[in-house]
């Protein structure tokens, strides 16, 4: 659980091309980041769109946002470190410096930002780190740095973590799968065959080292107040006690925080009601 600009020329990075990714106009691309490599994708022209996904997923998750927006945004979704086809962390790195160097590799000033779990810790980092690069911020079922889950919930990861060391992780994906965070989705018959496919393609996620990732300081959890860009908060009426805890909390401390809970989705909401998730995140960016 953890303005207009024009697209960049790939210099300094290596261009992949797939089937897919010509026939839908990605373009695709593996960046240099500090001890490490970055996965990302782009399409469209406008205003910057990015997408960071969450825990044990990868970019493919958004999948159900890029026909919404690839016509008035400039989109671009990456692979966190660990995830996806971005390298493993095995030295210390940073997810906020991460980020980073990917929007200055594509002269990117400023853009709006959406992520889900994972990608909302990462989202709430990068606004309290470079307040002047986000317009606006867009966080959905988010994790917070700092704070304390509870004792079932951690006691549920160490549970996969270790039926990943002992038993493979694939066993640890399975057991994710019907962790009460993905509940929702699995019942759901729009997208649970697709989240299966993504959740086995990266059960590799539960043997990453969390040491080697250098979070902000002071934590998140203690800063809220200072994030002033207008922000949208997204709720899937299904999700966690965790997940509504760290909601109320952000709706306490952000100004001018609006939040939407949507109908019948849990914890993966953009997937589960993708109808709804792209009519919320649209009219917001409208405004």
């Amino acid at each position: 659980m953890r303005p207009l600009v024009v697209l960049s020329s790939f210099a300094l990075a290596i261009v992949l091309f797939s089937p897919a990714a010509s026939q839908d106009q990605f373009q695709s691309a593996e960046l240099p980041v500090e001890n490490g490599v970055l996965y990302y994708e782009t399409i469209g022209h406008g205003p910057p769109l990015v997408f960071i996904h969450g825990g044990q997923m990868d970019r493919r998750m958004w999948d159900p946002q890029m026909d919404a927006f690839r016509q008035t945004f400039q989109i671009i979704r990456y692979d966190v470190r660990g995830y996806g086809k971005s390298s493993l962390p095995e030295k210390p790195y940073a997810n906020v410096d991460d980020l980073f160097t990917l929007l200055n590799h594509l002269k990117i000033k400023k853009a709006a930002l959406v992520g889900l779990s994972l990608g909302g810790v990462i989202a709430i980092d990068f606004t309290l780190v470079h307040p002047e690069m986000v317009d606006r911020l867009i966080l959905s079922g988010p994790g917070l740095g700092g704070y304390q889950e509870s004792a079932d919930v951690d006691a549920r990861i160490w549970a996969m973590i270790i039926s990943a060391r002992d038993s493979g992780t694939e066993s640890a994906a399975r057991l994710w799968m019907k962790d009460p965070y993905m509940i929702p989705a699995m019942e759901n018959a729009l997208c649970r065959d697709k989240i299966r496919q993504i959740v086995s393609d990266n059960a590799h996620c539960w043997l990453n080292n969390p040491i080697v990732e250098r979070g902000i300081k002071p934590p998140a959890i203690q800063r809220l107040h200072d994030i002033k860009a207008p922000t949208l908060l997204i709720v899937g009426e299904r999700d966690v006690p965790d997940i509504s805890a760290i909601a109320d909390t952000l709706e306490k401390s952000i100004p001018g925080l609006k939040r939407v809970a949507l109908k019948g989705a849990g914890h993966i909401a953009n997937m589960e009601n993708p109808d709804d998730f792209n009519s919320a995140v649209g009219e917001f960016l409208k405004n």
